[in-house]
């Protein structure tokens, strides 16, 4: 009789450890302990972790695959083992209510997955995984059939631009540098993620490190480099971890070192551990690191294809980037080429994040709509609230409205709209957020991640920054909109680096298609989405208190009063605005509203 090929896998990336995946996985070699089954692959059973699936919000997610037939978990804690062990895989009947339902499928229906297609399906950790699905195998093609050009020309035919941000052409950037003659050249992965709300590189490195290794060794054979760093944020442990281990793994393999597949080649890669500095994102700051020097931009050209890793020609690619190299050369530069757009071909991952349902990681075609990725991908706004605005980019990107969801997610359609793809970070915005004080957080961010080396963004956005302050503490001036438009537009055009060039994007952007909320504090001292904090009050609807209590334990500030059962108060004088009665209140009893029109301090010069 044919015995079962049975495997389970659990999401073992960042998101699925934090919400219990170690202690799945546990369970689930216990419970097919105490049932008699051997977790092992030779006899007919495998449990293995996996890296990021996608769909973070469902986490912990489980895989149970027999004989090719894939069912979906969702939501899995490790005391749910035991009974999927019992009549799934003894009884061979899914436990039904917890099954991936309509959601997670139309999560992952408009997806392309090219970069991401091995990730959640293979173990991180095991280089025979990867090469179970043809790892290393277009190493193999290069080094036995293909010349360094013609690597290149493939690259640039498939029209793969970098997905760090700015968008240069792979392949045109590798031709660059390969026309350099040098005695050493390097490449460099550039993994200092660093976006609020992003987690692609980070997800594809926990994964599939070895796609990334893979791009690395033939980018370095196309360029004709012999050594390698990537270059990685000491914030990301488990990625690290499994770097490391496959890079151990792809030595021990003939894949890295001397003499590589049995050619006249020789390629290594050394890990750097970056110390968190956003602006080491940017290339030359990214060198200057690698350098022992402090991570700060410099003037270009000279280009690091030029002159870059201790004044050696250099390329440096970002992590998907590398992740797309290998599948290009697999299946070929028309397969790639056949998605996306005349000029942004291919796919792009991106995290989406924020006030949508299903937040995770994606991979779509370039070219997709906003709104496709939010409504039909994102499941929607959480809690079913209104769409304000969805900010793509990153921190220095844009946020675009409601009225512009309709574009394509393209480098030229985002650009036209005042955002940009960048590295990938997408994060959803609703009603209950004012635009203002979003233009402010992300001004906070690259206003203290500026390394100070020139003017208009050492200084630029520090005035950036004051000025949201003041508008949306309820002093701004007339002629402050103005200010800020001139001020950011001049950043733009006289900074340094992509840091400065783009930081003053969410606050342009906002005031083109959100002008009215700063109007509307800085004529009326009235924040619209009641969220700035010297602009809104709490107060209580006595009709609907209890007096159960709930906000009074909540409250830090000691400003909530009342007896039990009888309707409490709340001190204006007393109250910190942080919120937390609000959000204990199950009556929906605590009211926050803007504050009525007051009068500034400072007369603001009107007649």
């Amino acid at each position: 009789m044919k015995t079962d090929k049975i495997t389970i896998k659990v999401c073992m990336g960042t998101g699925g450890i934090a919400a219990g995946g170690t202690e799945v996985l546990s369970a689930f070699d216990s419970s097919l302990k105490d049932h008699g089954i051997s977790a092992e692959l030779e006899k007919g059973c495998s449990l293995h972790k996996v890296g990021c699936r996608g769909l973070c919000a469902m986490d912990v997610l489980v895989d149970v695959v027999i004989n090719d037939n894939k069912t979906t978990y969702v939501y899995i804690k490790p005391e749910m083992a035991e009974r999927i062990v019992e009549e799934h895989i003894k009884g061979k009947q899914p436990v039904a209510e917890w099954l991936a339902q309509e959601d997670y499928h139309n999560f992952h229906e408009k997806q392309v997955k090219v970069v991401l297609s091995d990730c959640g399906n293979i173990n991180p950790e095991d280089i025979g995984a990867y090469i179970s699905v043809d790892g290393y195998k277009a190493l193999e093609k290069v080094l036995k059939t293909m010349k360094p050009e013609n690597v290149t020309d493939i690259i640039k035919k498939s029209g793969l631009r970098g997905r760090g941000g700015a968008g240069f052409p792979t392949g045109v950037k590798w031709e660059i540098c390969n026309g350099v003659k040098a005695d050493q050249k390097y490449i460099i992965c550039n993994a200092d993620e660093g976006d609020p709300g992003a987690f692609m590189d980070r997800a594809v490195i926990e994964g599939n490190p070895h796609a990334v290794i893979e791009g690395m060794i033939i980018g370095a054979y196309a360029i004709g480099a012999s050594k390698g760093y990537v270059y990685i944020r000491a914030e990301y442990p488990l990625a690290v971890e499994r770097l490391k281990k496959a890079l151990s793994a792809a030595r021990k393999n003939n894949f890295l070192g001397e003499n590589i597949l049995k050619k006249k080649f020789n390629f290594d890669i050394k890990i750097k551990l970056g110390a968190g500095a956003f602006v080491c994102g940017e290339e030359t700051a990214l060198i200057a690191s690698i350098e022992g020097q402090r991570g700060m931009p410099r003037a270009k050209p000279p280009f690091p294809a030029h002159s870059g890793l201790w004044g050696k020609p250099t390329v440096i690619n970002n992590v998907e980037t590398l992740a797309n190299v290998s599948y290009i050369i697999r299946k070929g530069a028309d397969w790639f080429s056949s998605f996306g757009t005349e000029k942004s071909k291919g796919t792009k991952v991106f995290a989406l994040t924020g006030k949508v349902k299903n937040s995770g990681l994606i991979e779509v075609p370039m070219g997709i709509s906003l709104k496709e990725i939010i409504y039909d991908i994102g499941g929607g706004l959480d809690k079913n609230r209104k769409f304000k605005a969805v900010q793509t980019g990153g921190p220095s990107g844009g946020c675009i409205p409601e009225s512009q969801l309709g574009i394509n997610v393209d480098y030229e359609s985002l650009a036209k709209v005042g955002s940009i793809v960048g590295s990938g970070g997408m994060v959803v915005l609703d009603d209950t957020d004012c635009m203002v004080s979003i233009a402010k957080f992300f001004l906070e961010f690259t206003q203290a991640e500026s390394c100070g080396k020139c003017v208009p963004c050492r200084i630029g956005t520090k005035r950036l920054l004051e000025i949201l302050e003041r508008i949306t503490a309820g002093k701004g001036r007339d002629g402050d909109i103005e200010l800020l438009e001139d001020l950011g537009n001049d950043i733009k055009a006289s900074s340094l680096c992509g840091l400065g060039q783009t930081a003053p994007n969410p606050v342009l952007s906002t005031i083109k298609y959100f002008r009215s909320e700063y109007e509307a504090h800085i004529n009326d001292s009235i924040c619209p989405a009641a969220v700035c904090k010297d602009l809104i009050e709490y107060s209580i609807i006595k009709e609907l208190c209890t007096g159960c209590g709930a906000c009074l334990r909540a409250c830090p500030a000691g400003a909530v009063t009342g007896e039990k059962k009888k309707p409490h108060s709340i001190s204006s004088e007393l109250c910190v605005k942080c919120g937390a009665c609000f959000d204990a209140c199950k009556f929906k009893s605590v009211k926050k509203e803007s504050k009525k029109k007051i009068i500034p301090e400072r007369s603001r010069g009107r007649k």
